[in-house]
């Protein structure tokens, strides 16, 4: 890894900089995505995978913390990861080139279709608790410093689906300072594709997820050197499931708690691919592969919208 200065991810709800004095050790495994990418997902395939049983005996965002969000003061997520006897698996939303690195690391990451990515990340927010996320923001770091666009209020999006997805797709914001954008989107999984020869660094993709998950699941095992026998697959598998997440929403989606969702259930909307169609009209493909030209190659655009199988398809 060259030692070129980390950059800076920051905005309303993560900061990168926290990673700053946090001890990395032997094993360690940073699941590091996107937003709305399959992050959720990925955490609860390490936690069967690191477990070998469904059940948790705490939320997942306590078992697998994500060091960069701003609701939980810093000392407090380092704390309670030091105190982890088991391998440990951290959340975060950050490209590699603001990650600290270190060899002993796996550092995992998912590809998803970013016209997905755009749909779920609406409902994201039609399902956030502004009120909650503002005070658990408050209570950890203070909100000093979003307090002049705290008084000039929030714009209401725009009613129209189709125009919020134009509006992520063409967001022109610097990537290290948008939470969620299709240039941010690309600029992350960039990061990891361009290691992606490294041996710690390991490339999924949402569509392989839904194709075969327990041979991904399998491979993944394999990947990180943890033995699971046969008997106890079926019932891993199962539980990783889209449903069994959804059912499972109060354990498992991120955030619980600091209560942020409306709903923790609606986190897991649905977990589909291909809904991004049904908004497209006359001339829109050819806008949005217009726009995928000005921000990715070829090849890895191939990748990042439809994984490996189908990535392999489309540039044949």
């Amino acid at each position: 890894m060259t030692s070129n200065p980390l950059v800076r991810y920051k905005n309303f709800v993560f900061d990168s900089s926290r990673w700053d004095g946090f001890r990395f050790r032997d094993g360690d495994i940073v699941i590091t995505t996107p937003p709305k990418c399959g992050t959720t997902w990925l955490q609860r395939i390490c936690a069967l995978l690191v477990f070998q049983t469904p059940e948790l005996k705490e939320p997942l965002t306590k078992v697998s913390p994500w060091i960069d969000m701003l609701t939980r003061p810093k000392a407090d997520v380092f704390a309670d990861l030091e105190k982890q006897q088991h391998r440990r698996f951290i959340k975060s939303h950050t490209p590699l080139d603001g990650l600290p690195y270190d060899p002993r690391v796996t550092y995992l990451c998912v590809g998803r279709d970013p016209r997905d990515v755009a749909l779920s990340w609406d409902s994201h927010m039609m399902n956030a608790n502004m009120v909650a996320l503002l005070e658990a923001r408050d209570a950890a770091v203070g909100n000093a410093d979003i307090a002049e666009q705290l008084a000039e209020g929030f714009p209401p999006p725009p009613e129209s689906e189709r125009e919020r997805f134009w509006i992520w797709v063409d967001n022109p914001a610097p990537v290290n300072e948008t939470g969620s954008s299709l240039s941010a989107t690309l600029n992350h999984l960039l990061s990891y594709w361009k290691a992606r020869d490294r041996g710690n660094v390991e490339m999924l993709h949402f569509a392989d997820l839904k194709r075969d998950l327990g041979g991904q699941m399998r491979a993944l095992a394999a990947r990180l050197g943890i033995e699971i026998s046969q008997e106890r697959w079926a019932a891993l598998i199962e539980a990783a499931s889209f449903e069994e997440m959804k059912r499972n929403a109060d354990k498992v989606a991120p955030g619980v708690t600091e209560s942020i969702w409306q709903n923790n259930a609606q986190f897991f909307h649905s977990g589909s691919s291909g809904q991004w169609q049904r908004l497209f009209e006359a001339g829109d493909e050819a806008r949005y592969d217009a726009r995928v030209r000005e921000l990715a190659e070829p090849g890895f655009a191939a990748w990042a919208h439809y994984g490996a199988a189908e990535g392999a398809r489309e540039r044949d």
